[in-house]
């Protein structure tokens, strides 16, 4: 999907359940959702019908039920958003990102680690 859609932070938690598990049913997706804080499946219905609108789901109908399935891939809408993030809080640099963390000591030894790994992985891809 070229264009991600604005999504909501509910509506967010709803596309990650969909993600997990799919095709899903709203009361599957109800399911899914309780096991970390209550959600009522009128509520449900109503992101699901909003992502649908927004082209983030599509649905089908199978007997009684609706199947709803994701149509923004986890990882591109993980990309696009970090891509926005950095640029609209750093100006596109990841350099004060990272730094504003480790000042805060909030890098843990396997984050230096993993981002190590990924500098030298970068270097190697372009020399």
């Amino acid at each position: 999907m070229k264009n991600i859609p604005d999504i909501s932070d509910s509506e967010f938690d709803v596309l990650q359940a969909l993600w997990a598990d799919n095709p899903a049913t709203a009361q599957q997706v109800v399911e899914y959702l309780n096991r970390t804080k209550v959600w009522h499946e009128k509520t449900v219905k109503t992101l699901l019908n909003r992502l649908v609108k927004k082209e983030a789901v599509s649905f089908e109908k199978v007997n009684r039920y609706y199947l709803y399935t994701p149509l923004v891939e986890q990882e591109a809408y993980t990309k696009a958003k970090g891509e926005s993030f950095i640029q609209r809080m750093f100006n596109g640099k990841l350099s004060p990102l990272v730094a504003n963390f480790a000042d805060d000591n909030n890098l843990q030894e396997e984050d230096i680690h993993q981002l190590k790994k990924l500098i030298e992985q970068w270097e190697k891809d372009n020399d």
